[in-house]
């Protein structure tokens, strides 16, 4: 999946500095930084690499937020087309880039579902297997749709919460940061997300279990 190709359209390739001087392989190990300041120079080449890493985890988080794939992938280019344009201006700080991306994702998903109700539509279900393997798989499925569901009902401030700790596995003090919150007031919000998050769960006859299983 690539998201880059509006942006990189509009520029010329010019002189990588730092990326020409290394092979393929340790241009990959550059850090988030140091391919910054190529990208600030305007080095496709460093701004591809960004993209190739950091992508799926922000497409994750854009997912589970909408629930809806032209969406997140719409907020994941969209993302990119910001640390783009703000390269030159970007400054290392404590979240680093992943949190300057992360802080990115979370706020044009909040201005989607804002400006639109994002509405999914179940697939239709697969033919009836009647083994217990096929049982398993279907409880599976229908845990996983119950918990999806009850993170969609989730004010989008909780579902923040939730998807940047228990699905990307940030730290309290990360996701406060992306959230643009202190610590104890992250803290605060992740309480009183899982608390609703375990009643919608109980609603539907879903064990909080399960949401973790899904993480």
């Amino acid at each position: 999946m690539t998201f880059y190709g509006d942006v990189r359209s509009e520029v010329l390739a010019g002189d990588d500095g730092l990326l020409e001087s290394a092979d393929p392989i340790h241009r990959k190990a550059l850090d988030d930084a140091a391919l910054m300041r190529e990208v600030a120079t305007g080095s496709v080449e460093a701004f591809s690499i960004l993209v190739e890493r950091h992508s799926p985890a922000l497409y994750r988080v854009a997912m589970r937020m909408l629930s809806d794939a032209a969406e997140a992938e719409d907020v994941t280019q969209d993302c990119f087309t910001r640390l783009w344009q703000n390269a030159p201006r970007w400054q290392p700080s404590g979240a680093g880039l992943v949190g300057w991306l992360h802080r990115v994702t979370m706020n044009l998903c909040f201005d989607r579902k804002r400006r639109f109700r994002v509405v999914t539509v179940d697939e239709l279900p697969d033919p009836a297997d009647d083994t217990p393997l096929a049982d398993r798989r279907i409880e599976a499925e229908q845990a996983s749709e119950a918990v999806g569901a009850a993170l969609a009902d989730l004010p989008e401030r909780y579902r923040a919460a939730l998807v940047l700790c228990y699905y990307e596995g940030f730290s309290n003090a990360l996701a406060a940061q992306v959230l643009d919150l202190n610590i104890k007031a992250m803290e605060s919000l992740l309480f009183r997300a899982r608390r609703q998050m375990r009643g919608l769960l109980e609603a539907r006859d879903v064990s909080y279990a399960d949401l973790e299983a899904q993480a």
